[in-house]
């Protein structure tokens, strides 16, 4: 009895925060909810069935693959080698290592307005830059026209983000030891040689955590994303987050925004179920 006293206020706050809104998601999106009155008639799986029949959502899944995958991978990139590059002996490391952090620690509405301003048709430094060194010869429509926009907005998120995979990979690198890469040197291998068959190895377990944590973060990405484009133009760039929020808010149909939002849900349980695993194989060795 004691375990159970002791155990139950843990019990009740995660009934209170992770399975009610749960079953109360699955049990809106049975019915055709309005969202001012939360008021409507049942209507089974027609949500999903509308759902899944229209064109919207599909390409909003499309375009959240799209986001994530292509985030992720500059994250890593972008990752790997400025932690790579930080853990060497080079002046002023701890500063750097100190700066570097500064686009995952700044507010998402801060950052998003400068780089609006970046990005700005009109007279944003960046087209300014491109036509004076010649680059372009008119400026460019970063966040209202295709593929601009997509770039627009991978770029900025691969920005935020990658001092998290920084952080992580910095760590691993410090508990490398010394006598692997002496090893190798003595055999005669070179930088590179060193980096896949030495530090790579030594990186796999942290990097399949890491990847597997940013794919989920990343895909159910709403405010940089909402603020950057607002989805536009049209949908283009309108993720299931946003898909979401619009029919939730904008089109006052809370039943479809939660079919939506479980079927994110499920998409999202094929990331969760991975990271499970990978951990539990973790913990078993």
């Amino acid at each position: 009895m004691l375990g159970v006293m002791l155990i139950a206020p843990c019990v009740l706050i995660f009934c209170a925060v992770i399975v009610y809104p749960l079953v109360s998601a699955v049990y809106l999106s049975l019915f055709n909810i309005f969202t001012p009155t939360l008021k409507g008639n049942f209507v089974g799986f027609q949500n999903y069935a509308d759902l899944f029949a229209g064109e919207e959502f599909w390409r909003s899944l499309f375009n959240t693959l799209v986001w994530t995958v292509c985030t992720l991978f500059l994250q890593v990139v972008l990752g790997v080698a400025a932690a790579l590059m930080l853990h060497q002996a080079i002046v002023f490391r701890a500063l750097a290592r100190s700066l570097i952090l500064f686009p995952y620690f700044v507010s998402t509405v801060v950052a998003v307005l400068v780089w609006r301003w970046l990005f700005n048709d009109l007279y944003g430094i960046l087209n300014h830059l491109m036509m004076w060194s010649g680059l372009l010869q008119m400026p460019l429509d970063w966040l209202g026209s295709m593929p601009n926009a997509m770039v627009s907005i991978v770029l900025v998120g691969a920005w935020k983000y990658f001092p998290f995979v920084v952080i992580a990979i910095l760590a691993r690198l410090q508990t490398i030891p010394d006598q692997l890469y002496e090893a190798a040197t003595i055999d005669g291998a070179g930088a590179w040689a060193r980096f896949t068959d030495v530090t790579l190895p030594q990186l796999k377990d942290v990097l399949m955590v890491v990847v597997l944590l940013r794919a989920i973060w990343d895909f159910k990405e709403f405010d940089l994303i909402y603020l950057m484009t607002g989805g536009g133009p049209l949908i283009s760039t309108q993720t299931l987050p946003l898909m979401v929020y619009k029919e939730a808010f904008g089109l006052d149909a809370m039943g479809r925004a939660t079919a939506v939002a479980v079927a994110m849900m499920a998409v999202m349980l094929v990331f969760m179920v991975l990271y499970l695993r990978r951990m539990g194989k973790e913990e078993a060795r």
